[in-house]
């Protein structure tokens, strides 16, 4: 037990992290061009109506003591209020986590089905015609930026085919999976790519390790040393990778998510952004870096339980 001593230690090496994205954040939300006051009252608003305005929602007060109240507003479970929607930030995230949280955990689900038997294929066949044939379609994955691929199932699927919505979520659970299965297949294309490539190369190096060999030399099927030897073995830098990809896919999912019309938090960080809706953004971005921090937190937990040579 004692490789599992950093769940203690880990969490309070992540206070300096949130905090330097807390500060980060709220300078870089009103650096944004734009005043708030106005975008609510427009154009032709009396200038004691746009006093009244910050003053009520705290933006005629120095930016220090802004964030001081920011972070008073954290420390008591709070993000503010929302100055387009007026209610509170936190539960307005609240309601756009589920298409969020769906599409994140359906892509990467997707994306290991994905990774998984390619990157095997590519091993089990090193330097031959399906190894290059892989790396032909991982590299071209690379490629294609996310919202390009998006548009394109789109139009293939939805408008040519039929067989799918084009966007929304939908009210049922099988509304709403069917609204998931191009987004979610949007990013798993793109994020199984880098994992194919990442396993295909761990797995070539565990098949010619002294394990593998070992198991060959005791009449052990290759079938066997594979999954039972080679992949698990390989499995450590893919996860890191993985989680690293699902930070990206986080933060990701605000352009996935405007191509789809998923009512998730990156419309929802989108909308906010453009309408200078400052409490919202923090509390989005506050909630996207929090996912990160845990998800890599996560990730070291199931590497040392995979792994008993590694320690953290």
């Amino acid at each position: 037990m004692h490789r599992y001593k950093f769940v203690l230690t880990r969490p309070l090496q992540f206070l300096p992290v949130i905090f330097g994205i807390s500060v980060v954040t709220f300078i870089l939300v009103r650096l944004i061009p734009g005043d708030p006051a106005r975008n609510i009252l427009g154009t032709r608003a009396t200038p004691a109506a746009l006093a009244s305005i910050r003053a009520q929602y705290g933006l005629d007060q120095p930016m220090w003591l802004q964030y001081v109240y920011f972070l008073k507003n954290l420390a008591n479970g709070e993000m503010g209020k929302s100055i387009l929607y007026k209610i509170d930030v936190l539960k307005l995230i609240v309601t756009r986590i589920e298409p969020t949280l769906a599409l994140v955990v359906a892509s990467v689900v997707l994306s290991v089905l994905i990774a998984v038997p390619m990157a095997s294929i590519a091993a089990r066949n090193a330097g031959r015609a399906p190894d290059h044939a892989v790396r032909i379609v991982s590299t071209l994955g690379i490629g294609f930026p996310p919202f390009w691929l998006g548009l394109m199932l789109i139009i293939l699927f939805s408008v040519e085919l039929g067989v799918l919505p084009v966007s929304g979520y939908g009210a049922t659970i099988g509304e709403k999976l069917s609204h998931l299965v191009l987004p979610s297949l949007t990013v798993a294309l793109s994020l199984s790519t880098v994992l194919t490539r990442s396993l295909r190369a761990a797995m070539i190096e565990q098949l010619k390790s002294d394990v593998a060999t070992a198991a060959r030399a005791r009449g052990m099927p290759e079938g066997i040393v594979f999954w039972r030897h080679v992949l698990p073995n390989s499995l450590v830098p893919t996860i890191n990778l993985l989680a690293v990809n699902i930070g990206w896919l986080i933060g990701g999912s605000v352009v996935v998510e405007t191509v789809f019309a998923l009512p998730g938090m990156g419309q929802l960080l989108v909308r906010a952004i453009f309408s200078r809706d400052y409490m919202v953004v923090q509390g989005v971005a506050m909630v996207f870096a929090c996912a990160t921090v845990l998800i890599n937190f996560i990730a070291d937990i199931v590497t040392v339980t995979v792994d008993p040579r590694v320690t953290l």
